[in-house]
């Protein structure tokens, strides 16, 4: 009885230090609340617009939007959120690619939301078309057995 709990305590002491991790590698840029809960009393439902760059691409910032469910459980990072979002990068600076950059077929992890308490992730992986000179960038959710369909893409020139 005692390792059930002490593991769910460790688990729950791990979340604000992965929160944490993220925090430093994103920007909240802004949100905007789409539905009001307990009467005001709690955080709203809302969409937030966080900027990340990425570590092997520099002069590229991509922008995500996502879903955040409010009330009590989102309060405390109890609730599961929406696997809904938008995926947009640009230019700000000249793009260089590094050369550890992985160029393979299955891409590469370039951003991680938590967005339930157990096995659900936002995702963004890079891919380079070199053959066309771009960055491709596809935000999609990762959801315990079958994955999700929703996914979004955003594309940067390499020139």
């Amino acid at each position: 009885m005692r390792i059930p709990a002490l593991f769910a305590a460790g688990l729950l002491a791990a979340i604000p230090a992965l929160t944490a991790a993220q925090a430093q590698e994103t920007k909240e840029i802004g949100h905007v609340n789409t539905a009001l809960t307990n009467l005001g009393l709690t955080r709203s439902h809302r969409v937030v617009i966080e900027r990340f760059d990425d570590p092997e691409v520099k002069g590229v910032s991509c922008y995500i939007s996502q879903a955040r469910t409010g009330g009590v459980s989102g309060m405390v990072g109890l609730a599961e959120d929406p696997a809904r979002f938008g995926l947009s990068c640009s230019v700000t600076g000249p793009v260089q690619v590094a050369p550890g950059a992985n160029r393979g077929e299955r891409g590469e992890n370039v951003y991680e939301s938590n967005t339930s308490l157990f096995f659900k992730e936002t995702r963004v992986v890079r891919f380079l078309d070199e053959e066309r000179g771009v960055v491709v960038y596809m935000a999609w959710s990762t959801k315990l057995v079958d994955g999700s369909p929703y996914n979004a893409v955003a594309v940067v020139p390499i020139r």
